[in-house]
């Protein structure tokens, strides 16, 4: 696999200030408290400590921000108790009674701070995408499995009885045998502008808020939810909300590698601003398997983030196609089933839009009885790998040929080169390093 050309975060961040720590005793029942610390307390993570709090037996101990605006925000009473407010999520990590973490930094946080609280035994409730780059996932999964965490991804379907039922018909073959999925994000978003470096607001570390990536200048749109289209910081809208279709697209289609071959076009097509992610993308995935007919598959990824005309009335969904039918299915809450010569057939799957508190309380049921979530990190790397395979194709302006076990492009240095990133010591560099 490429290497950084700095010291990985395993090595420089992992390593410093962090030092041996014991593992906490795993919560062995449902009668046992877990606790839990939330880092990031933008909206996201704010609504997700709330839910983590509702839950029985659960207590969030510590809200962290590099932003004291936001930690401030975040720092009200959950269930009567309020949490412990700091500024450096090190503090959680080095605290042996917090059992848990809920990671709801910007992307280019979540992979990092998921392995560092791994390594300090900790599990952990990871935002979507779980990475910002392909190499990120893969150091993800090897951290969960090593340190034997439990990590669940952010992708609330996987909980989600109606899209559970749905794939269970798939897989009883009520369509045939499904060789193709369309899946697609189309909604209205709104211009970032163009922005002008400046200072860095009072409150707001921003040295530590870049992390471990490269260092820029602070600049108001990106930062808090400007971050998003930067390739810095985010993984564009193919990572931020694509995600959620992209995972029950792969889910439904029912393959269990990455892909072999990737080629899509796109480009900024409406917006005239700063933001440096498409905002119109077509992205194709090849699933080969053994090659012979039946066992390929297909997966299309339709993207504009310009429209309020969708299918089905729908901003976000995905179709089916078997060899008997299809199936529309849409984590807004809609399902159909069409039979041949587009038959309506009647299919007994309660609609539900995407459930957060069933995936929270999965998560939880998972850590007191050591056992997988819906949302496996395994799963998490998988679909977050397609954002950004399909990201990078975008980019370069090519077909690309991809090796799933080695999780790297076949002779091609340019798209290699977006495997990976360099990381930045900004914690400093551990000794002998």
């Amino acid at each position: 696999m490429p290497t950084t050309n700095r010291r990985t975060f395993l090595q420089g961040s992992v390593l410093t200030g962090l030092g041996a720590m014991a593992m906490p005793a795993r919560a062995a029942s449902a009668a046992d408290k877990v606790t839990v610390g939330l880092i990031g307390c933008g909206g996201r993570g704010t609504y997700l400590s709330g839910l983590f709090a509702n839950e029985k037996n659960v207590e969030v101990t510590y809200l962290c921000d590099v932003d004291q605006d936001r930690l401030a925000r975040g720092g009200r009473e959950i269930s009567g108790k309020t949490p412990q407010a700091v500024n450096d999520m090190r503090r959680v990590l080095d605290d042996k009674a917090v059992d848990a973490v809920i990671v709801a930094t910007p992307d280019h946080w979540h992979a990092p701070a998921a392995i560092l609280a791994c390594e300090a035994g900790k599990h952990v409730y990871v935002e979507k995408p779980c990475s910002h780059n392909i190499r990120e996932g893969r150091l993800l999964v090897d951290a969960a499995r090593r340190n034997k965490r439990i990590v669940q991804h952010g992708t609330q379907v996987r909980s989600t009885d109606m899209m559970i039922e749905a794939v269970q018909k798939l897989r009883e073959g009520i369509i045939g045998d499904v060789l193709v999925v369309k899946a697609w994000n189309i909604q209205k978003r709104k211009s970032i502008g163009h922005g002008k470096p400046s200072e860095a607001p009072d409150g707001l570390d921003y040295d530590n808020w870049v992390g471990p990536a490269a260092m820029v200048p602070y600049q108001e749109n990106r930062v808090h939810d400007g971050w998003h289209w930067w390739y810095d910081f985010g993984t564009g809208d193919m990572g931020n909300d694509g995600v959620h279709d992209i995972d029950y697209a792969r889910w439904g289609l029912g393959v269990t590698t990455h892909p072999s071959k990737v080629t899509a076009v796109g480009g900024k097509y409406f917006f005239d601003d700063d933001q440096q992610f498409p905002d119109t993308q077509q992205v194709t995935f090849e699933y080969p398997g053994d090659g012979k007919p039946g066992n390929r598959r297909m997966f299309i990824y339709e993207q504009r983030l310009w429209s309020t005309n969708y299918p089905h009335n729908v901003d976000s969904g995905a179709e089916f196609y078997g060899t008997d039918g299809q199936l529309f299915l849409s984590r807004r809450g809609k399902i159909q089933v069409l039979g041949e010569r587009n038959r309506r057939t009647e299919v007994a799957v309660m609609p539900e839009p995407q459930n957060a508190e069933k995936h929270v309380a999965n998560f939880l049921d998972s850590v007191r009885n050591e056992r997988r979530p819906n949302g496996d990190i395994q799963h998490g790397h998988l679909s977050s790998s397609l954002c950004h395979l399909g990201n990078i194709a975008t980019r370069l302006g090519r077909s690309l040929e991809f090796d799933p076990e080695q999780e790297t492009f076949i002779n091609d240095d340019e798209a290699n080169a977006l495997v990976s990133r360099s990381y930045r010591d900004h914690w400093g560099a551990p000794a002998g390093a």
